[in-house]
């Protein structure tokens, strides 16, 4: 009750920060790898002052999920697999390398951040360009540097 004015605070910052992701991003088409910006945006509102809110983490955690994302998407699409059944079966292998890969690297280069696995997934599973990639980059940045810019009225909610 003492700090609830913070809650709602942290929270209407959190609900800002998605809202104008959501207008700048193609929301509608590449909803899976929006959805880990709006997990990135819990951790960096919520508990902005873990070590897996900083900028190393939620920057360098992309980046990995993304390489971990686009490598397996790559060499499933290699395999030119036209059974159906075939198809998704390595889909599925594929996008569950993406993220165990994803989370090695992430925790080998001290970038764990658990909403990049999640992007790494969402790779393998849904289509995208290098514009996505650049988007959802740019909105993972743009998060970082306003929680950057608003960090010292923040506080840990968890």
């Amino acid at each position: 009750r003492e700090h609830l004015k913070r809650y709602l605070l942290q929270c209407a910052l959190a609900g800002l920060v998605v809202f104008i992701l959501l207008l700048v991003l193609d929301a509608v088409t590449q909803t899976v790898l929006i959805a880990a910006l709006g997990a990135s945006s819990f951790i960096a509102f919520a508990v902005p002052l873990s070590l897996h809110s900083s900028p190393r983490h939620m920057i360098g955690g992309y980046i990995v999920g993304m390489l971990a994302g686009c490598l397996m998407a790559y060499l499933n699409s290699a395999l030119h697999i036209e059974s159906a059944a075939i198809a998704s079966a390595t889909l599925i292998i594929f996008g569950a390398l993406a993220m165990s890969t994803a989370m090695f690297v992430m925790v080998v280069t001290r970038t764990e951040h658990p909403p990049a696995s999640a992007l790494a997934l969402g790779l393998v599973l849904n289509e995208w360009s290098l514009l996505t990639l650049a988007v959802v980059l740019a909105g993972i940045i743009g998060l970082s540097l306003f929680k950057r810019m608003v960090l010292p009225i923040l506080m840990d909610l968890l």
